[in-house]
């Protein structure tokens, strides 16, 4: 099993930063993918960044100014969110795509991490 903790989240003004980091733990074989996703009130949850090894995939509504990172000795991803926006609002769950000891790779999910951005 792979455990997810999540970090970072809380209130922002608009244009301000945040950065979020999820770190992965338990018995790990190897991890594929890294990634956040996120869901706001009445909506369905959706992608925001992804990264695998050497390549990274971002919605539209986030490219240019959220940058997403990972630290594979750390089993570690981040996501640095910059000029925030009310729209932005949202709970952000931490993704990973990994495998243990069986070497069958599932996916795991982080319990969410709130960011509001509002004057």
């Amino acid at each position: 099993q792979v455990q997810l903790v999540e970090s970072g989240g809380g209130l922002a003004q608009p244009g301000a930063s945040l950065r979020l980091s999820c770190a992965a733990s338990g018995n790990i074989f190897s991890i594929n993918v890294m990634g956040w996703y996120r869901q706001a009130p009445g909506k369905q949850r959706e992608l925001v960044a992804t990264m695998t090894i050497g390549r990274s995939n971002y919605a539209d509504s986030v490219k240019g100014r959220f940058t997403i990172s990972r630290d594979n000795a750390k089993n570690t991803v981040y996501l640095q969110m910059n000029s925030l926006k009310p729209e932005d609002t949202a709970v952000y769950y931490c993704y990973v795509n990994a495998a243990s000891t069986g070497r069958r790779y599932f996916d795991y999910w982080g319990q969410g991490t709130q960011v509001t951005v509002s004057s």
